[in-house]
């Protein structure tokens, strides 16, 4: 089984939140990539049973533009099949708390097999652990179910 954590990041939150989710896949003898957004290639849909997609919302919860590409690829590939997750970190001040996570998550719900969601508000905290490692177990799960 292999994993890829495909993500974005400007105050560093996402990346944080990025890296302790790979370190929980790892953990959990799952082979994981890490790849942040402008390295990402549609032919890596194809290498991977599992895809975490990490965010950070733009504006007034928008998608940030260097993740418009990852969004419109899962729209036109062929991923049904794909057990994907997604996550963010948020500042729930704001109106759209994770708005790029929720937009995220509802077209992943129609273009692959969408197993999870995770909002972290703003740097990960020590409780944040057990929830990346219920994100990651609930991915897993979600592959053997389809396999």
């Amino acid at each position: 089984m292999k994993a890829a954590i495909i993500y974005t990041s400007i105050t560093g939150n996402t990346s944080a939140l990025a890296e302790l989710i790979h370190e929980k896949m790892e953990e959990k003898g799952i082979t994981a990539d890490l790849i942040p957004v402008e390295e990402f290639h549609k032919h890596h849909f194809h290498e991977y049973d599992i895809m975490a997609v990490g965010t950070y919302s733009w504006d007034n919860g928008e998608i940030p533009l260097e993740m418009e590409e990852v969004y419109e690829a899962f729209e036109t590939e062929d991923v049904k099949k794909l057990a994907t997750g997604v996550f963010g970190t948020g500042d729930s001040f704001y109106p759209y708390y994770c708005g790029a996570v929720d937009l995220f998550r509802d077209m992943l719900y129609v273009h692959t097999n969408l197993a999870v969601t995770l909002k972290v508000e703003l740097t990960p905290q020590d409780e944040d652990i057990i929830r990346c490692e219920k994100f990651c177990d609930r991915l897993i799960s979600e592959v053997a179910v389809v396999s």
